[in-house]
């Protein structure tokens, strides 16, 4: 059975309260969960101290039994100092496409062609 830590959201519409909770990660993200760890309100202020509350040992003993936080959750721990989150980035996926970085080539050329040409 692979657990996660991971959201479970609450709250009424356009008012988002989430616990975080240990679940097996085949059921349902607001369904069956193993323990509740804690709760984040993202609608606090960042400096507010009830906007993240969590159990950290409980949270430390269910990593040791292997369990995985989202991505999301591995944020909210690192900010309690509880594990490190490995950066993710791709700078790859943000560059221009085939298409795009030929249209910019010649956009350039001609731009350099119209400035090298002679103005009478």
């Amino acid at each position: 059975m692979s657990l996660k830590i991971r959201l479970s959201r609450g709250g009424a519409k356009k008012r988002p309260f989430y616990r975080i909770v240990v679940a097996d990660s085949r059921m349902p993200r607001d369904g069956r969960f193993i323990e509740k760890l804690g709760t984040f309100d993202a609608l606090k202020a960042k400096d507010d101290a009830t906007r993240l509350v969590i159990d950290v040992e409980k949270a430390k003993a269910w990593m040791v039994k292997g369990a995985t936080p989202s991505d999301r959750v591995a944020r909210l721990l690192e900010s309690v100092g509880v594990g490190h989150r490995e950066k993710r980035d791709n700078p790859e996926k943000a560059l221009p496409k085939k298409k795009a970085q030929e249209r910019t080539a010649a956009a350039a050329k001609a731009a350099e062609a119209a400035a090298a040409a002679p103005t009478p």
